[in-house]
Protein backbone atom coordinates (compact mmCIF):
# COMPACT_ATOMS: atom_id res chain seq x y z
CA UNK A 1 0.00 0.00 0.00
CA UNK A 2 1.43 3.35 -1.04
CA UNK A 3 1.98 5.96 1.67
CA UNK A 4 0.54 9.48 1.76
CA UNK A 5 2.06 12.76 2.92
CA UNK A 6 0.66 14.48 6.00
CA UNK A 7 -0.58 17.45 3.93
CA UNK A 8 -3.24 15.23 2.31
CA UNK A 9 -4.95 14.75 5.66
CA UNK A 10 -5.02 18.33 6.96
CA UNK A 11 -8.46 19.55 8.04
CA UNK A 12 -9.13 23.16 9.05
CA UNK A 13 -12.44 24.13 10.60
CA UNK A 14 -13.93 27.29 12.09
CA UNK A 15 -16.92 27.59 14.42
CA UNK A 16 -18.47 30.60 16.13
CA UNK A 17 -19.11 30.21 19.89
CA UNK A 18 -22.81 30.80 20.44
CA UNK A 19 -24.74 31.12 23.74
CA UNK A 20 -25.93 27.49 23.67
CA UNK A 21 -22.24 26.37 23.48
CA UNK A 22 -21.23 28.08 26.72
CA UNK A 23 -21.38 27.46 30.45
CA UNK A 24 -22.54 30.04 33.06
CA UNK A 25 -19.04 31.61 32.94
CA UNK A 26 -19.52 32.55 29.28
CA UNK A 27 -16.87 30.11 28.08
CA UNK A 28 -17.10 27.22 25.64
CA UNK A 29 -18.07 23.94 27.31
CA UNK A 30 -15.32 21.31 27.15
CA UNK A 31 -17.66 18.64 25.81
CA UNK A 32 -18.67 20.87 22.91
CA UNK A 33 -15.01 21.44 22.04
CA UNK A 34 -14.25 17.71 22.21
CA UNK A 35 -17.18 17.11 19.84
CA UNK A 36 -15.77 19.60 17.31
CA UNK A 37 -12.27 18.15 17.70
CA UNK A 38 -13.67 14.67 17.02
CA UNK A 39 -15.26 15.88 13.78
CA UNK A 40 -12.06 17.62 12.66
CA UNK A 41 -10.00 14.53 13.53
CA UNK A 42 -12.38 12.20 11.71
CA UNK A 43 -12.20 14.30 8.55
CA UNK A 44 -8.38 14.25 8.67
CA UNK A 45 -8.37 10.48 9.27
CA UNK A 46 -10.85 9.82 6.44
CA UNK A 47 -8.82 11.95 4.05
CA UNK A 48 -5.74 9.90 4.86
CA UNK A 49 -7.37 6.47 4.89
CA UNK A 50 -9.99 6.99 2.14
CA UNK A 51 -12.37 4.87 4.17
CA UNK A 52 -14.81 5.28 7.02
CA UNK A 53 -13.22 5.68 10.43
CA UNK A 54 -14.24 5.42 14.06
CA UNK A 55 -12.78 7.06 17.15
CA UNK A 56 -11.10 4.63 19.53
CA UNK A 57 -9.33 6.94 21.99
CA UNK A 58 -8.70 10.52 23.00
CA UNK A 59 -5.47 11.27 24.86
CA UNK A 60 -3.48 14.11 26.29
CA UNK A 61 -6.27 16.65 26.10
CA UNK A 62 -4.96 20.06 27.14
CA UNK A 63 -7.28 22.92 28.02
CA UNK A 64 -4.79 25.82 28.09
CA UNK A 65 -7.01 28.86 27.57
CA UNK A 66 -10.78 29.32 27.69
CA UNK A 67 -12.67 30.23 24.54
CA UNK A 68 -15.31 32.91 25.12
CA UNK A 69 -18.79 33.57 23.79
CA UNK A 70 -18.56 35.29 20.40
CA UNK A 71 -15.02 34.08 19.64
CA UNK A 72 -14.16 31.89 16.68
CA UNK A 73 -12.86 28.38 17.33
CA UNK A 74 -10.11 27.55 14.83
CA UNK A 75 -9.28 23.83 14.61
CA UNK A 76 -6.55 22.10 12.63
CA UNK A 77 -6.16 18.33 12.50
CA UNK A 78 -3.54 16.17 10.78
CA UNK A 79 -2.55 12.51 10.76
CA UNK A 80 0.83 12.18 12.47
CA UNK A 81 1.32 8.48 11.89
CA UNK A 82 -0.59 5.47 10.63
CA UNK A 83 -0.14 1.97 11.97
CA UNK A 84 -1.76 -1.15 10.49
CA UNK A 85 -5.42 -0.16 10.94
CA UNK A 86 -5.16 2.81 13.31
CA UNK A 87 -3.81 6.33 13.04
CA UNK A 88 -2.97 9.13 15.42
CA UNK A 89 -4.52 12.51 14.62
CA UNK A 90 -3.24 15.64 16.35
CA UNK A 91 -5.73 18.47 16.71
CA UNK A 92 -4.68 22.00 17.61
CA UNK A 93 -7.21 24.63 18.61
CA UNK A 94 -6.97 28.41 18.71
CA UNK A 95 -9.42 31.04 19.92
CA UNK A 96 -9.78 33.98 17.55
CA UNK A 97 -11.14 37.37 18.45
CA UNK A 98 -13.36 38.28 15.46
CA UNK A 99 -12.93 42.03 16.05
CA UNK A 100 -9.12 42.11 16.18
CA UNK A 101 -8.15 38.88 14.40
CA UNK A 102 -5.88 38.05 17.35
CA UNK A 103 -5.42 34.30 17.96
CA UNK A 104 -4.27 32.47 21.04
CA UNK A 105 -3.51 28.79 21.41
CA UNK A 106 -6.29 27.24 23.39
CA UNK A 107 -6.32 23.45 23.25
CA UNK A 108 -4.63 20.35 21.90
CA UNK A 109 -5.43 16.64 21.85
CA UNK A 110 -4.43 13.39 20.21
CA UNK A 111 -7.21 11.19 18.84
CA UNK A 112 -6.81 7.63 17.60
CA UNK A 113 -9.03 6.49 14.74
CA UNK A 114 -9.38 3.07 13.12
CA UNK A 115 -10.25 2.60 9.47
CA UNK A 116 -13.28 0.36 8.99
CA UNK A 117 -14.66 -1.49 5.99
CA UNK A 118 -18.31 -1.81 4.84
CA UNK A 119 -18.95 -4.54 7.44
CA UNK A 120 -17.53 -2.39 10.27
CA UNK A 121 -14.30 -4.40 10.60
CA UNK A 122 -10.86 -2.79 10.93
CA UNK A 123 -9.13 -2.37 7.58
CA UNK A 124 -5.57 -1.61 6.54
CA UNK A 125 -4.71 2.01 5.96
CA UNK A 126 -1.82 3.60 4.08
CA UNK A 127 1.32 4.67 5.94
CA UNK A 128 2.16 8.33 6.52
CA UNK A 129 5.09 9.88 4.67
CA UNK A 130 6.47 12.71 6.84
CA UNK A 131 8.14 15.38 4.70
CA UNK A 132 9.23 18.23 6.98
CA UNK A 133 11.39 18.12 10.09
CA UNK A 134 8.33 18.90 12.24
CA UNK A 135 6.32 16.11 10.58
CA UNK A 136 9.21 13.69 11.18
CA UNK A 137 9.31 14.68 14.86
CA UNK A 138 5.53 14.23 15.16
CA UNK A 139 5.81 10.87 13.37
CA UNK A 140 8.46 9.63 15.81
CA UNK A 141 6.60 10.92 18.87
CA UNK A 142 3.35 9.30 17.68
CA UNK A 143 4.97 5.86 17.98
CA UNK A 144 6.01 6.67 21.54
CA UNK A 145 2.53 7.89 22.48
CA UNK A 146 1.03 4.74 20.93
CA UNK A 147 3.18 2.58 23.18
CA UNK A 148 2.06 4.61 26.19
CA UNK A 149 -1.59 4.07 25.18
CA UNK A 150 -1.03 0.32 24.78
CA UNK A 151 0.79 0.08 28.12
CA UNK A 152 -2.00 1.99 29.88
CA UNK A 153 -4.59 -0.29 28.25
CA UNK A 154 -2.68 -3.40 29.40
CA UNK A 155 -2.03 -4.50 25.81
CA UNK A 156 1.76 -3.97 25.88
CA UNK A 157 4.29 -4.77 28.59
CA UNK A 158 6.70 -2.03 29.57
CA UNK A 159 9.72 -4.06 28.48
CA UNK A 160 8.18 -4.45 25.00
CA UNK A 161 8.01 -0.70 24.41
CA UNK A 162 10.80 -0.37 21.82
CA UNK A 163 10.14 3.30 20.97
CA UNK A 164 10.15 4.26 24.65
CA UNK A 165 13.11 2.06 25.61
CA UNK A 166 15.74 4.83 25.65
CA UNK A 167 13.46 7.19 27.57
CA UNK A 168 12.59 4.50 30.10
CA UNK A 169 16.23 3.47 30.49
CA UNK A 170 17.23 7.06 31.22
CA UNK A 171 14.56 7.24 33.91
CA UNK A 172 15.78 4.02 35.53
CA UNK A 173 19.51 4.80 35.52
CA UNK A 174 20.79 6.31 38.74
CA UNK A 175 22.16 9.79 38.29
CA UNK A 176 25.62 10.43 39.66
CA UNK A 177 25.44 13.40 41.97
CA UNK A 178 28.22 15.29 43.64
CA UNK A 179 28.00 15.16 47.41
CA UNK A 180 26.87 18.46 48.83
CA UNK A 181 28.34 20.13 51.89
CA UNK A 182 25.76 20.96 54.55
Amino acid sequence: MQGKPVRVSICRMNELVMPNDTNPNGTLMGGRLLYLMDICGAIAAQRHANTRVTTVSVDFVEFRQPIYLGEIIVLEGRVNRAFTTSMEVEIDVWAENPLTGERRRSNKAFYTFVGIDEQGHPTRIPPVIPETDLEKKRYHNAARRRELRLIMAGRLRLEEAVNLRDDLQALLEPKSEEPTNP
